[in-house]
């Protein structure tokens, strides 16, 4: 174990160099190096970290201790939950706990971050929302359960702290079916996107599982669409993965419509290979095309990603139930689905104008129910004493 002036293979001295041996998890004695330090103070530096994160010694310092759990997190996660999370991570977290250690890192360190982080304003005066606010928070917390989880950290700061941000916006929103007509009408005049757009709203896919397509997903005779990868982009980087989660990988139906119109399209396209995806822009096109298509029909202006919310509220406002709805989103839980459900004040008005009816008409009602409830209970003895003449 050393530190000590590079001199070797065309260094010239004026560098530093760290050669360090440890013992890896299968019990292997290894040695590391590293080249490249400007002085001996941060070669030093960098040894005494490398050698905490070896021991796990939850005195490392929190910076040293965040490309631990990175790398340990890693092989686990899709690429674009770790970008995002990188991204969370460098931007928010590392710049503001990154000269204390792990382990001396408080409760009040951990709410003075929380103030700081909401009084932050953007030129217009605007804030952070208040689910990128508790997305923030949950990274931080996550960070510090895998210090306890695995590190031996004896308890994590974040438990005594109030979770900053809400998991949910206090408003969803969405196009209803009249609504997103009116939007369809306008993107007409582009095939491209006006298919696009069908799709995303009747088959209620997420964006990059849309972008993910290829002719070889479609059986338009027995009117089926395998969804069964996911189009993303990480860093510059085009990738094509597995779906969000292990439900999203799934077969859904489509209608006779939708079929026939995806019929036309893949006829259009010049020599469509059965294996190249049929929509090659990327999701900033299509937050374009919709932002002036919105405003072109006169509808309120949504978010991409609203496109699967009115899907969803569609189905619901069809009658369809949560379970139902589950498969053919692929959302990963009913729970998720559930929170759609008020997205249809309508229904809620049919709802109270059916109590309303019950209450006017009870008397009726009540009356027929009871010569319901005296028919069951005939047969019910009928039933009795049949039986006891056969015992």
């Amino acid at each position: 174990m050393a530190v000590y002036r590079d001199k070797s293979n065309g260094y010239d001295g004026k560098t530093w160099r760290v050669a360090v041996y440890y013992t890896d998890w299968q019990g292997n004695r290894k040695k590391h190096e590293k080249r490249g330090f400007k002085t001996k103070k941060s070669a030093q530096e960098y040894e005494t970290e490398f050698l905490a994160k070896r021991k796990h010694d939850i005195n490392m310092g929190f910076s040293a201790f965040i490309d631990l759990y990175m790398s340990d997190i890693k092989p686990r996660i899709k690429p674009t939950t770790y970008a995002t999370k990188e991204n969370i991570i460098n931007t928010h977290i590392r710049p503001y706990f990154e000269n204390k250690s792990l382990s001396e890192i408080s409760a009040v360190d951990v709410l003075q971050w929380q103030n700081e982080l909401l009084m932050l304003r953007d030129s217009e005066g605007k804030g952070y929302s208040q689910t990128y606010l508790r997305s923030v928070q949950n990274q931080l917390n996550a960070i510090f359960n895998h210090a306890v989880r695995y590190y031996n950290l004896p308890k994590s700061p974040c438990a005594a702290t109030k979770k900053m941000g809400k998991s949910k916006a206090k408003e969803m929103l969405f196009w209803t079916k009249e609504e997103y007509l009116k939007f369809a009408e306008v993107m007409k005049e582009k095939p491209m996107s006006y298919n696009a757009f069908q799709l995303l709203y009747w088959g209620g896919m997420r964006c990059g599982e849309l972008l993910a397509l290829t002719i070889a997903d479609f059986d338009l005779e027995k009117r089926l669409l395998n969804i069964n990868k996911n189009y993303q982009v990480v860093k510059g980087v085009e990738m094509i993965i597995t779906p969000k989660s292990e439900k999203g990988n799934r077969v859904i139906d489509l209608p006779e419509f939708l079929c026939e119109e995806m019929e036309d399209y893949f006829s259009s396209l010049y020599k469509a290979d059965k294996n190249s995806r049929i929509f090659t822009f990327s999701k900033y096109y299509l937050h374009h095309e919709m932002k002036i298509g919105a405003k072109a029909a006169g509808v309120k202006k949504i978010r991409l990603h609203d496109l699967r919310h009115s899907s969803c509220a569609l189905l619901i406002h069809l009658g369809y139930s949560p379970i139902q709805i589950v498969e053919r989103l692929g959302h990963e839980s009913i729970t998720i689905t559930e929170r759609y459900a008020h997205l249809y004040p309508s229904v809620q008005k049919q709802m109270a104008a059916s109590l309303d009816d019950a209450f006017r008409n009870k008397e009726g009602n009540e009356n027929e129910s009871g010569k319901n409830q005296k028919q069951d209970l005939q047969k019910a003895d009928n039933g009795a004493e049949t039986k006891k003449e056969e015992e």
